[in-house]
């Protein structure tokens, strides 16, 4: 598996950037249609998905102080864009206006977290399968990599369970499924040895998570 991993990846990442444009693309149509929030917050998490692969995958080609330069912006899109999943999931709930309104405060607390752990994160290259990408360091301060992990796993595990409520409440599973491709898909590095490959694994699960969001709001506006 490992060596099938390596052989594909740069080619990969490029296949997963396109197939999320393409999602993002049908998103902004679903938006344009229905005017609801649940597309417009997708597309822009889509959006974020693929300015972090699209930085990745340029690993391969461009000249490693030009990736420097441009590779912190991935991080605050990460940092930034992420939190989202946290209103993804108050519209899937049907909140009302007050509790909504917490929430995007909240949300907007996450989200300034966010981007200062992007600001606080230090950079070092690494070369894997072909690709050269600026990663966290061991320098980095425990706080932001605090920040990070509960933006990793700590959207990713309340999706799952407001997934499993949607889908009794309205026979819907597709957020769910957003929310448990992405944790097996960022589980399955860790599960097959394979850590170092860990950023280009999880990047299948975010191309399914964003697929099912786009399948879920299809649904939930039908």
């Amino acid at each position: 598996m490992r060596e099938l991993l390596i052989k594909i990846c740069p080619v990969a990442i490029w296949c997963i950037v396109v197939l999320e444009i393409l999602v993002a693309a049908m998103l902004l149509k679903q938006y344009r249609r229905n005017g609801k929030p649940l597309p417009m917050l997708s597309l822009m998490l889509t959006l974020g998905l693929i300015l972090d692969a699209a930085v990745i995958g340029l690993g391969s080609v461009l000249p490693s102080d030009i990736l420097r330069a441009i590779s912190p912006v991935r991080f605050m899109a990460h940092g930034v864009l992420i939190p989202l999943l946290f209103p993804i999931c108050a519209y899937a709930l049907d909140l009302k206006k007050p509790a909504m309104k917490i929430l995007w405060i909240l949300t907007a607390v996450i989200m300034l977290l966010g981007a200062a752990q992007a600001v606080a994160t230090v950079l070092e290259a690494r070369d894997i399968a072909g690709v050269i990408r600026y990663a966290a360091a061991d320098s980095t301060p425990a706080w932001a990599e605090t920040i990070s992990m509960i933006l990793s796993f700590g959207t990713v595990i309340p999706m799952m369970i407001v997934g499993i409520v949607v889908w009794i409440r309205k026979k819907i599973p597709y957020l769910f499924l957003s929310g448990f491709m992405m944790f097996v898909f960022s589980a399955l590095g860790p599960a097959t040895g394979n850590t170092d490959l860990i950023f280009f694994i999880s990047m299948f699960g975010e191309l399914l998570m964003v697929w099912f969001l786009y399948l879920f709001a299809g649904k939930m506006y039908n």
